[in-house]
């Protein structure tokens, strides 16, 4: 609930209840066990009072009444502290999708009336199936609670039936099979009357998956008829769950009727007792999609340069409009380019020449094929300015670092800036000075670590540059074996005292 200001949100405010359902016993359980450590039991009061403001076994509107009434129903103090914790309350219902919260304004009226409108607990397998609120139950509670609580929502299955791979036929009985309806004659008194007593308004939908929306019928038209795998995707047809996550991928990879039938026919897409596996489907879904992403690029390019080729010689040679470069956005003239131009004229290139007759300027003969068809995937492709490519060539080819011009650095830059939205020549000249700032202090760090042993010392003792606290041990020096010789006076003289230390002397 976003309220701006308290005195928006007061006990004196009106409000009204919608609801078109009613709780059942699961209901009330999946409150108690799910909901309640997601979201507190004060939140499930909260739910519990609004819903029973609509009298049992009936649904649609209650009445308007004064929001003290739910203040004192809730044991809170009609004042600012209340009001907050109020807000609080319903915001984690909303969160959580069991409550939405409207604000409606009367034309002839100054003040506002706030609308309620409850939704019902999701069903076991539906809360379950949501990532996010599995998630937020499993911090809460923890990982193996969840697993116990699911496991206590559902009945298992007869070992008798479980254990055995069963064939599965539906003879059920269609609805037109059974009863015949009078088409021929439409009673109008009977349509009128239940338009006048429907009620005024539904429910709100539930916020559901994205999907492609590609029916079972559509897949199984187009399913090759003598494919291996065809008696498992005909079991689709009543197994809505493994449709959903079909055209779940359909929608993330952006993939077609017949993309989706292709990948279905292939090997290891089933299990062996028919199960979707979902990994393995997803996997190659994306590979079609990456190839298909680098075959559109590849169609851009080539239409690009068809279209480049049959522009008219007078189109060519249109006076194009020259923008200025302000001193403070002035780079440096490479060291490829110095003597040629001077930093005015190069940053003039820079601004306003095509990418394609700047980045030759760095290259005595032709550019390498790699290096051209790189930057002409990111001007047709990635859709960056050309000003902002000249400055992406000046740092990655003019700076003079070997290790930069490579095809891995050149992405990876191009991403970055894609990712700052960098967009203008200004914007790119800083992102450039920010990165050589960046690297000044890596190199800085670097060229420290790299220093002698009592440096590398002073660091690790004293993290602050300081001077070492520890004393200063000299070290031992071989000086050679030179200076060691021992004479026989004085060997016979250490023979002596080391008898008179045996007790021999």
């Amino acid at each position: 609930m976003r309220i701006g200001n308290l005195l928006q949100y007061t006990e004196h405010h009106r409000y009204y209840i919608f609801r078109d359902f009613s709780l059942s016993s699961l209901d009330y359980k999946m409150l108690s066990l799910i909901y309640q450590p997601m979201i507190g039991a004060f939140a499930i009061a909260l739910y519990q009072q609004l819903y029973h403001g609509i009298a049992e076994g009936t649904s649609g509107y209650s009445a308007i009444e004064p929001q003290r009434k739910l203040f004192l129903g809730l044991g809170l103090d009609m004042n600012e502290r209340g009001r907050k914790y109020l807000i609080e309350q319903a915001s984690r219902l909303e969160a959580v999708g069991l409550l939405q919260t409207s604000r409606i304004g009367l034309p002839d009226q100054a003040d506002v009336i706030y609308e309620y409108e409850l939704s019902q607990p999701l069903t076991p397998g539906e809360f379950f199936r949501n990532q996010h609120l599995t998630l937020l139950l499993t911090d809460k509670i923890g990982k193996y609670a969840v697993i116990s609580l699911r496991e206590s929502f559902g009945a298992q299955e007869p070992d008798e039936l479980s254990q055995k791979q069963l064939s599965k036929e539906n003879i059920s009985v269609p609805f037109y099979e059974l009863f015949q309806l009078n088409t021929q004659s439409v009673d109008q008194e009977l349509e009128q009357a239940l338009t006048e007593v429907a009620p005024t308004r539904q429910a709100a939908p539930r916020a559901q998956l994205e999907t492609a929306g590609i029916p079972y019928g559509e897949i199984i038209l187009r399913f090759p008829r003598n494919s291996a795998n065809r008696s498992y995707v005909e079991r689709m047809r009543g197994n809505s769950e493994q449709l959903a996550q079909v055209n779940y991928v359909a929608y993330k990879y952006n993939l077609s009727v017949a993309d989706i039938c292709r990948l279905l026919d292939e090997d290891g897409i089933f299990a062996s007792n028919g199960e979707l596996i979902v990994d393995e489907i997803q996997l190659r879904a994306n590979q079609l999609y990456r190839q298909d992403k680098k075959r559109e690029g590849e169609r851009q390019r080539t239409l690009a340069r068809v279209q480049a080729a049959a522009v008219q010689p007078n189109e060519t040679e249109e006076e194009l409009v020259e923008f200025g470069v302000q001193e403070e956005y002035y780079m440096l003239v490479p060291s490829q380019l110095a003597g040629r131009c001077d930093v005015q004229q190069y940053n003039m290139l820079m601004r306003n020449e095509p990418h394609t007759r700047f980045l030759q300027r760095f290259f005595p003969g032709a550019v390498p094929d790699w290096i051209e068809r790189s930057f002409e995937r990111i001007d047709l492709n990635y859709k960056l300015p050309a000003p902002v490519i000249n400055v992406l060539i000046h740092y990655v080819i003019g700076m003079n670092d070997a290790q930069r011009v490579t095809k891995t650095f050149v992405e990876a830059v191009v991403s970055n800036m894609l990712v700052k939205q960098v967009d203008t020549f200004e914007k790119a000249v800083l992102y450039v000075r920010e990165q050589t700032e960046v690297e000044a202090d890596k190199e800085r760090r670097n060229a420290r670590a790299a220093a002698g042993p009592g440096v590398r010392g002073a660091s690790r003792n004293s993290p602050r540059g300081g001077t070492s606290r520890k004393p200063s041990i000299p070290i031992v020096q071989d000086e050679g074996a030179g200076d060691t010789a021992i004479s026989p006076e004085k060997l016979e003289q250490m023979r002596r005292l080391a008898r008179k230390l045996d007790g021999k002397g």
